[in-house]
């Protein structure tokens, strides 16, 4: 039997506290899609990740990827979710002790001289980021939408507007 050591074409990365109420819809994001991509025999296709906030060493983790889904909660959207095209982008988030999305392609092409994979964004939107809360029921339904856009990018069915 040959075991393949190539790095999965696509990087599902989901971030955020599971400690902090609805900032665990990244975390949950992908622990709900490594089963179904398990059940569906597409972790050869597909590598979720997680972390509690992006840092520079994450730029390692997009070595030899064709396209990249960064998930994390959204006060802010005005959608239930809403998944975008990420430009790359040079701001002030390289010199914290946590990245934006944009900041860590950036840097990306900055360490190795060539073009970040393509990027996108799925931002799901969320309520509150209480210390010690459950996900709340809004930010769960959410959630579930979030998940469903998910499965539709790993198979190649959505594209996903321009920033």
């Amino acid at each position: 039997m040959t075991i393949s050591t190539s790095t999965p074409a696509t990087l599902l990365f989901g971030y955020g506290n599971p400690g902090r109420g609805d900032d665990a819809v990244g975390p949950a994001l992908i622990e709900a899609m490594q089963t179904y991509l398990d059940n569906h025999n597409r972790s050869a296709d597909v590598e979720c990740l997680t972390d509690m906030q992006l840092q520079i060493e994450h730029v390692t983790d997009m070595v030899d990827r064709d396209r990249i889904l960064f998930i994390d909660a959204d006060m802010s959207c005005e959608e239930a979710c809403a998944l975008r095209l990420l430009p790359s982008e040079k701001d002030d988030s390289y010199t914290t002790h946590a990245m934006s999305p944009g900041a860590l392609t950036y840097t990306y092409q900055q360490v190795y001289g060539r073009p970040a994979p393509a990027a996108y964004v799925l931002s799901i939107r969320t309520y509150t980021f209480e210390l010690g809360d459950d996900i709340c029921e809004q930010a769960r339904q959410n959630l579930c939408l979030a998940i469903e856009m998910t499965k539709a990018f790993c198979n190649g069915d959505y594209d996903a507007p321009k920033a």
